[in-house]
């Protein structure tokens, strides 16, 4: 078999890990929806179980949208990688920051 036959072949399948990615990541956006808004669990669990969630969230679809199993670039690709999840981070505990503690600061200048 060749390289070309074996692209056509891919191609025809259908894509069940998309299908299942973008399902795993409705039911984690919807668990995360219902323990915001229905669960009884106090302000601090809430807080640490939506950001493993996204966490998780963002891992999968790394992983099942961005092709980060498949095998490329090698350092370059572990580097963006790195610095993206580092971006994120900062993005996400700052906001959460602001949300929490900007509140409380002195607007009289």
């Amino acid at each position: 078999m060749n390289n070309n036959e074996t692209l056509s072949q891919k191609e025809r399948h259908f894509p069940w890990k998309h299908v299942v990615g973008f399902l795993t990541s409705i039911v984690l956006t919807l668990v995360a929806l219902w323990i915001a808004f229905f669960s009884a669990f106090s302000v601090r669990t809430i807080v640490i179980l939506i950001f493993s969630l996204a966490f998780v969230q963002a891992g999968l679809q790394l992983l099942m949208f961005m092709h980060m199993a498949e095998s490329g670039s090698g350092r370059i690709q572990v580097g963006h990688i790195l610095f993206s999840a580092f971006v994120a981070i900062i993005i996400a505990l700052g906001s959460y920051w602001v949300m929490e503690f900007g509140i409380h600061l002195d607007h009289h200048m």
